[in-house]
Formats: structure tokens, sequence, C-alpha cells
């Protein structure tokens, strides 16, 4: 017995007597083949229209349309024209009539009585030939699809060797800006130091020190953009959001990027309603967001410029536009001003400074508040536009919190142990407590440390995380299980600001968490805080960072 098709192969059969058709069928009948039969001429042409077959097997005399002219109409079609056709006759076939079938487009022309051997086996070499075709047409399309998939994969070859190339130049571009960004800081702090160990009181000793102050804050600000831009790429910054005035947080960037807009003698005005903005936002974060646009604007316009800033409400939202008569923007440049790095591309000379992430980071912390950021400029040298778009929402009762405040020296000084295995912070460390009134203790390792505080018993304990040997970590959890000092305050002084760093650390059992360089300000107020009678600690984060219970 011979296999079934793979495929099913459909034979189309016309004859005008019911009884030749169901003859017909019982010789052929074979797994894999389907019969479709037709009564007539007119039939037949219907049912081609919809229905593709691999055989035609058509009786000659037939009414109306008999078989030769049935076969020119199928030959007349582009659908039709090339399926295989077989006359079968009872009639005379003189060669006339063959001569016609064959003109007509038949591939044999057999005569009744059919020998069935005969008709199985015609029909059996078409029904392969037409599963053949189809398999063909598959591998065809098969190949195509493949052919378009590999001519895709090789275009998106392409276009990611191009965008590593790309990347590739930016990284290279945005290492030499951090280099430079970096050593100008340094550079003024390091003569500083110079100018200070041959004249520590000299009449040039004040500037220098408020000069010092200014780059390390410049140096930090630097940094922490690079950590808050890392965090916000990898959705690891969490805001902490609350209705709150608008007001507070532009009041607060202002007063932040005053001295840099100051130092360049810029002009600056402030159009904003009296009338309380409500947002949904986090106060540290959008106030960052305003700063850096107004320090974008200040970095680069040219010594003397105008920079305004309109805050306008309108149809449900508010719009925050900072807008400066600087260098502008070119044309190819805007669709890219808010990327990363961008800055990289905007100057040549680099002589303006910056990272270029600072709109970056605008970009993406508007968009975790719901709002959106545009900018704007005609061209290079007619200014630029910036534009932060925040939805409003209603009025609600409940203070905002307000940023820490300069404390002074502490009228309850605290006996505090220094831990860090790096002897120049330890000691500047010990030299600021003393400033501000407290008394230090300084311990370079764990296990000294251990010593010190179960015979000295310090009412705060500050702790570097990474020393070697026994890290913070360890020691934090050595001193929670000495009897001695298990109610110490704890505060972790560290260079690991990771929101996973702090959680770590609170989980250790640091009350506090503070990253370094330390704010003097904010470790004057946090142990001021401490040194309270009717205080009790609460976990605490370095200011401009989360506060975790």
């Amino acid at each position: 017995m011979k296999p079934a098709f793979t495929i099913p192969v459909p034979i189309l059969i016309v004859d005008d007597l019911p009884e030749n058709l169901i003859a017909l069928e019982a010789v052929l009948r074979r797994d894999g083949l389907e019969f479709i039969k037709a009564s007539s001429g007119t039939e037949a042409l219907e049912i081609l229209l919809k229905t593709e077959v691999a055989l035609a097997l058509l009786d000659v005399q037939m009414p109306e349309m008999d078989g030769f002219e049935l076969a020119e109409m199928m030959r007349g079609s582009e659908r039709t024209r090339r399926i295989p056709i077989i006359f079968l006759t009872a009639g005379v076939t003189d060669r006339s009539r063959r001569f016609r079938g064959y003109e007509a487009g038949a591939v044999d022309f057999l005569e009744k009585p059919l020998e069935a051997d005969i008709l199985r086996s015609k029909v059996a070499v078409f029904s392969e030939l037409y599963v053949q075709r189809r398999q063909i047409a598959v591998q065809r399309d098969n190949l195509k699809t493949f052919a378009e998939e590999n001519l895709r994969l090789l275009k998106d070859s392409r276009d990611n060797a191009q965008a590593l190339k790309e990347a590739d130049v930016r990284k290279d571009e945005f290492l030499a800006t951090l280099a430079h960004e970096l050593r100008n800081p340094l550079a003024p702090i390091r003569n500083g130091l110079q100018i200070l160990r041959m004249s520590p009181e000299g009449p040039r000793a004040e500037a220098v020190r408020g000069m010092m102050d200014r780059q390390l804050t410049h140096l930090v600000r630097l940094i922490d953009d690079l950590l808050d831009v890392s965090r916000v790429s990898r959705g690891r910054i969490d805001l902490r959001k609350e209705r709150m005035r608008l007001q507070d947080a532009v009041q607060a960037a202002i007063e932040t990027s005053k001295p840099l807009i100051d130092a360049n003698t810029h002009s600056f005005t402030l159009d904003m309603p009296d009338t309380a903005l409500w947002v949904e936002g986090d106060l540290t974060r959008l106030a960052q967001v305003i700063s850096n646009l107004l320090n974008n604007a200040a970095k680069y316009t040219s010594e003397g410029g105008d920079i305004r800033m309109n805050v306008k409400p309108h149809d449900g939202q508010v719009d925050i536009e900072v807008i400066d008569n600087g260098l502008g923007i070119e044309a190819d440049m805007l669709p890219r001003v808010f990327d990363l790095f961008a800055q990289a591309d905007r100057h040549l000379d680099r002589s303006q400074g910056g990272l270029g992430i600072g709109l970056a980071l605008v970009s993406k912390l508007v968009e975790m508040h719901g709002g959106t950021s545009r900018a704007f400029s005609d061209g290079s040298g007619t200014g630029s536009t910036f534009t932060v778009s925040l939805p409003l929402v209603d009025e609600a009762g409940g203070a905002i919190g307000k940023p820490l405040q300069k404390a002074s020296k502490t009228a309850h000084p605290l006996n505090v142990l220094i831990v860090d295995d790096n002897v120049d912070s330890a000691q500047t460390s010990l030299w600021m407590l003393d400033l501000i009134g407290h008394k230090a203790t300084v311990a370079h390792e764990g296990a000294k440390a251990l010593e010190i505080a179960r015979d000295l018993l310090p009412d705060v304990i500050l702790l570097d995380i990474g020393m070697p040997g026994m890290d913070g970590y360890e020691v934090c959890r050595a001193l929670r299980q000495m009897p001695e000092t298990q109610h110490k305050v704890l505060i972790a002084q560290t260079g690991w600001g990771q929101e996973s760093d702090r959680q770590k650390a609170f989980a250790a059992g640091f009350d506090h968490h503070i990253t370094k360089p330390v704010s003097l300000d904010l470790l004057t107020q946090l142990l001021a805080d401490i040194a309270e009678p009717k205080a009790s600690p609460t976990h605490t984060a370095q200011a401009g960072e989360p506060t975790h219970g």
C-alpha cells in the first residue's frame, strides 16, 4: 500500500452524471486525496475561483459548457492556467478531438471505460508533483523569510555596532570631561592647603578657607550627580512624595544656585504667584531639578547675562520656565539635550564645565513625578528656554518638612568615639567635634574600638564601615551584644551611600547613616538632636537623601 501524501491533495472531478462522480471517487480513493465534485462547467469555475486543486478530471460531453470549453476558460485565467487537466470521454476519440483537447491544455486524454490502474497511476504522478510544488513553495517562502530576517539582523548588527562606536566615543569624552571637572576643584583645594601651610593665620587665610569650602562643595555635588544618575537609571531612587507647596522647592533651588548666578554677575528675575501651588512631590528632588536648570542657565550664559524663571499654573498643571540669553542650542542638539552625557557634544571646548548629567537627571526626576521636560532654542547665540511641567493637586493640610538648619555650638557636650582606619579622616572628625563642643576619642580598628567602648562608655559611636579585618557592620553587631554599649547611639559614617548600603547598616543595628564627606551642619544638628534629653533616636540619612525608620 502506498503511503499517504504529507499534505492534503485536492482533486477536482467534473461530470454531469452523478453516478460517474461517485464511481471515479471510489476508484481513486486514497489517504491524502480530497475529492471536489462538480456537475457542470459553471459549477467547476465557481469552485476554482475559491479553491486551489492539484488536478482536474473533466468529462468532455457535458451540456451547456463541455469539457473543452471549460478547459479553455481555465487556461484563460492566471489563477487556473497551470492546473493539469485529464479529459475523460465515452465518445469517439478521433485525431481532431484529441488535438482540440491538447490544444485546450490537456495533459492526457482517456477513453471510457477507464482502466483503473492507469487512471490511479496518472493521478498519483500529478498528486506527487503538486506536493513537491507546495513543498518547494514553502521552502521558497522560508528562504525568503530567512533572508529577510538575516537582512534585519545585519541591519540591527550594523546599527548596534554604530551605537557602540558612538557610545565608546561618548565614554571617552565623558571620562576626559570627568577628569577635567574633578581636577578643577582639586587644584585650588591643594593650592589652598599649601598657602595655609605656609601662612596659617595670614591675611588670606579666611578667603582661602572659604574658597576651599566652595570647591569641596562643588566636588561633592559632582560625585552626588554621578551617584544619582546611576540610581535613577537603575530605578533605585525612592521618592519621598507628599503634598507640598511648589514655592518651597523653588526657593530652596534659588538659594542653592544663587552663588553661581552671582559669581557670573547675571541678573535674575522670578515671576511666581503668591497663591500656594500644591504638587505631589519630593521637596529635595524637585529643588534639585529646578537648581539644575538654574545652574545650566548660569553656566551657559556669558557674564552679565539675564536669567528669568516663570512659574505659571494652567489647566491643572504648573509650568516652570528657566529662560536665559546665553549660548543657545543648535537644532540638531535639541532632541538630545536631555540625554546622558550630552554636554560633551554641546561645546567642543568644554569651557563651561559640567558632566552632561544635570539635564538627564532633570528629565528622569520630572518623569518620576508624572511631569514632562522640554527645551527650546532658536540656535547658537539666541539663548535657551527649559520648561518643566508638573501636575497640580488639591490643597492639603500638614506642614511641609523643612531642611536642617545650621546649628550653633551645642549646650550639651557628648562623649563621642570615632572609629575609622583612615587616620586623616579620623583626625579631622575629632577636630570638627572639638570645635562644636563635643569630646572625642579615636580608634583605628574594630577590636580596639570594642575595648575603648567598653571602658569609655561613649554617648555616641561614629563608626566607619569599610575597615580591614573587622568591618563596621561586625563592630556594630558586637557593640549591640555588649551590655555596656547595646543602647548607645551608633552612627555609620561611610563612603558607601547606596540605598542598599543604608538598609544594610540599619539591619546591622545602626541608628543613623551619613555619607562622607560629612556636612558639618548635618553632624552638628544630628548630635544636637541626640543631646536633647527628650529626643529619641531615629534612623537618619545624609541631607538630601531619604530617611529610613
